[in-house]
């Protein structure tokens, strides 16, 4: 254990040299514009690249489409576990439309710069569907739990009846 005493000099003058305000982190630096490179080193073979991201972005559109189409119109459907593939249809839809539409742009037409509030709009939807398809697939696993282990009391549960 250490005394004051054993203390340097230098380690108790530390605390006053400090100034009595907190210090605050404001960074005013803002770019401009974002440069997005795509693949690198294949930025000759963009357009042929671009071949499976765009089949792969009609492929999701129109699969989700015809889920969410197919809970809409066949009444059978209409029970929980059909209205969580179709929330996790539609946040499908919005990961592939907050992302691709960039990715196409710069794939097909080699626009590279995006504007700084696009990129934060783009990492926002981003980040919030990942989250909200997180938190649907939660929510089926305690839906699909309940399901299981008390198969007998599953519709009493969904229910508000007392």
């Amino acid at each position: 254990r250490l005394k004051r005493s054993h203390l340097s000099a230098d380690l108790i003058r530390i605390p006053r040299m400090l100034p009595s305000q907190s210090f605050i982190n404001i960074s005013l630096f803002r770019p401009p514009d974002f440069l997005i490179i795509g693949i690198p080193g294949l930025e000759a073979i963009h357009g042929w690249i671009s071949i499976p991201f765009s089949s792969m972005y009609t492929v999701a559109l129109t699969g989700n489409g015809l889920i969410l189409l197919a809970v809409r119109r066949t009444p059978s459907l209409h029970q929980p576990m059909y209205y969580f593939l179709s929330m996790l249809a539609l946040t499908d839809v919005g990961l592939t439309l907050s992302t691709m539409p960039t990715t196409l742009t710069v794939l097909w037409f080699d626009h590279r710069l995006i504007g700084f509030n696009a990129c934060l709009v783009q990492m926002f939807f981003l980040h919030f569907f990942s989250v909200v398809e997180s938190s649907v697939l939660l929510a089926m696993s305690f839906d699909r739990f309940v399901a299981i282990s008390n198969p007998l009391r599953y519709a009493a549960v969904l229910t508000n009846s007392v």
